[in-house]
């Protein structure tokens, strides 16, 4: 066989064994070529059980945020080409409907999250008001004659898809085949052939329709997804040939604004924006929502897993630097979620604490050598003594035992844990310059990183909190109650909220009045070194008699209401330094779950209590 020249030519070889290809598993990617194991497939389904709750969460997390402002859009769009009688005759209400109605949606700099917000719109739409919608993309419409098409082409094209199973209106899918001339007139055409015969074929809606006028005619809203991306002289065109055709087309236009509502007036003018009604529609800004979903996901005992606190910073800095998606967060948290159960074959573990417990006692040998290779469980084995470390180390039974125990704790620890933070965060949150930050998330970060109360900014947040007035304290308290009632209770934090509800009653009481023992005390500091100042003295004297004063004033009694105030941020200070040493004793946290996210960056684990405090496998 002479191959020595491509230039004669080409030539095909067959593979000698026709054999199909052996299709792989998705568990094979968890075992890195490896055959798989139970433990593989196990790790491989908690993972996708995991990812599909956070999923789930997420979309049930949108739904609810965009819910008022949906339901908002719905009651515009219906009331917008209603026409009462009382008004038909009325001057202002017809110059009124001379105006295409308009609703400004701002939605905010994360353009990112635009599409899913109006695919969820759209689908809203189409499911209990309209057929009829239409989405238009700058990038898609650079002319008046393709925003036309676009708008011809979805709304002919959507009534095919809907109606050519219908033998009794064939003759309407034959006139959305035809091709059709791109005019505002083709589609008034269209619609009134769509409507008659929609009314024809329902005598309810047609007596309906008929005592309510054209209120039961669906409208047709027109979706601008990105404004600015629209040139201008198209927008204008358009708007103006829509408006000759208000009293024949039920129009109602959305403008997807991404940066402010004077867009339209710079992209408008007067005579073009004075055909438009416009309400304008706020959404809920992204700083505010991912704050609500770092709560959701991140601050909660619900998902077993946890990011380390750079891993956090890095998604957070990408959202508030690039993007302001949080979509895009999402798929970072996510990642990191697959990371970790690639990497880790102990991730089995991270699981419920009920499931965590069972697969412990199911670990083989070499997961049991794993589990002591493990930073924080070496930390661990290091402070027993010489005979529990030994059987730490050899006795497979006795460590799958101990670390049952260990993940018990770890789940009390972050039952307790999480509250605790949300009260620190109420205390501190409104302070002047916000010393540990005004947002939650600046908060874990730092809790994540070192021991928060040696920090400089913890010390001036509790000297801030020191000259607090009663009422803002009595506030901050409530509201701390109001946290511990919202979580699940341990025993620990049931004696907490004990605690505050009992300071809280004593501010109540108007006994904050300086004691008589106060006022003679201040008397007599006020009249003895104040006297000796009048007499002739030296100036060694003198310097005595100031420092007396200054010694008397420091030593003044305080008033109860300053005694109780102090006693409430012991307690506060006390209880956030409780939930950090403990633990540590207990689990030496150098190396925990911190790094479930953080081993895609090859970093080393720090020896933070507040971290999550066990290892990468552990259910965190």
């Amino acid at each position: 066989m002479a191959t020595s020249s491509v230039s004669k030519g080409c030539f095909v070889f067959k593979p000698k064994d026709s054999k199909k290809r052996k299709t792989s598993v998705t568990a094979d990617f968890f075992n890195k070529g490896k055959a798989v194991s139970e433990n593989d497939r196990l790790r491989f389904s908690t993972y996708e059980s995991l990812r599909q709750q956070m999923k789930e969460e997420t979309e049930k997390l949108q739904d609810n945020l965009n819910a008022k402002i949906f339901d908002s859009l719905l009651a515009f769009i219906k009331k917008s080409h209603a026409q009462p009688h009382s008004k038909v005759n009325d001057w202002s209400y017809q110059m009124r409907c001379r105006e295409i109605p308009t609703a400004a949606l701002v939605l905010g700099v994360n353009v990112p999250d635009h599409e899913m917000t109006f695919q969820s719109l759209t689908d809203l739409l189409k499911q209990s008001l309209t057929p009829h919608v239409v989405c238009l993309q700058g990038k898609e419409c650079t002319t008046v004659k393709q925003v036309l098409q676009k708008v011809l082409m979805h709304l002919m094209g959507s009534s095919v898809n809907d109606e050519e199973e219908d033998e009794d209106v064939h003759h309407s899918v034959d006139f959305s085949q035809r091709k059709v001339h791109c005019s505002m007139a083709s589609l008034s055409g269209w619609y009134n052939a769509t409507t008659q015969k929609s009314t024809s074929n329902s005598p309810t809606r047609k007596r309906k329709s008929s005592s309510l006028g054209q209120e039961q005619s669906p409208p047709i809203v027109i979706i601008f997804k990105d404004l600015e991306s629209f040139l201008p002289k198209v927008l204008q065109d358009f708007i103006i040939i829509s408006s000759n055709y208000i009293q024949q087309l039920p129009l109602v236009l959305v403008f997807g604004i991404a940066t402010s509502p004077i867009t339209i007036h710079r992209m408008l003018p007067h005579t073009v924006s004075s055909l438009l009604c416009i309400e304008l529609f706020q959404s809920l800004s992204c700083t505010d929502h991912l704050a609500t979903v770092i709560v959701k996901l991140v601050l909660t005992t619900k998902f077993p897993f946890k990011l380390s606190g750079k891993v956090l910073q890095v998604l957070i800095s990408i959202f508030l630097y690039h993007d302001f998606s949080v979509r895009n967060f999402v798929k970072g948290f996510q990642l990191s979620l697959l990371e970790h159960f690639y990497s880790q074959p102990l991730s089995l573990l991270c699981c419920t604490l009920d499931e965590a417990k069972a697969r412990v006692q199911n670990l083989t040998h070499d997961d049991c050598e794993l589990i002591r290779q493990v930073p924080s469980i070496m930390g661990y084995v290091e402070d027993q003594d010489f005979e529990k470390q030994v059987k730490l180390l050899t006795n497979d039974q006795y460590l799958k035992d101990v670390v049952q125990k260990l993940l018990t704790g770890l789940h009390i620890y972050h039952t307790n844990y999480f509250p605790v933070l949300k009260c620190l965060h109420v205390f501190t949150s409104s302070l002047p310059k916000y010393p540990l930050g005004k947002q939650i998330r600046e908060l874990y970060i730092t809790c994540l990183e070192k021991n928060v109360w040696e920090t400089e900014e913890y010390s001036s947040a509790f000297q801030l909190l020191g000259m607090m007035a009663k009422d803002e304290l009595m506030c901050l308290l409530q509201k701390c109650i109001e946290v511990l009632k919202s979580s699940k209770q341990q025993r620990a934090l049931t004696d907490t909220m004990q605690k505050l509800e009992e300071f809280l009653t004593k501010f109540q009481q108007p006994d904050n009045i300086a004691s008589v023992e106060e006022v003679e005390e201040d008397e007599e500091h006020k009249t003895s070194p104040r006297k000796s100042l009048r007499k002739k003295t030296d100036l060694y004297q003198l310097q005595k008699t100031l420092m007396e004063m200054k010694k008397s004033k420091r030593s003044k009694k305080l008033s109860r209401f300053e005694v109780l105030r102090m006693e409430v941020l012991e307690f506060v200070d006390q209880l956030i330094r409780h939930f950090g040493p403990d633990f540590q004793i207990k689990l030496r946290g150098r190396g925990g779950c911190e790094n479930q996210g953080k081993s895609r960056a090859g970093e080393k684990a720090g020896p933070n209590p507040l971290n999550s405090g066990f290892p990468t496998d552990a259910p965190v």
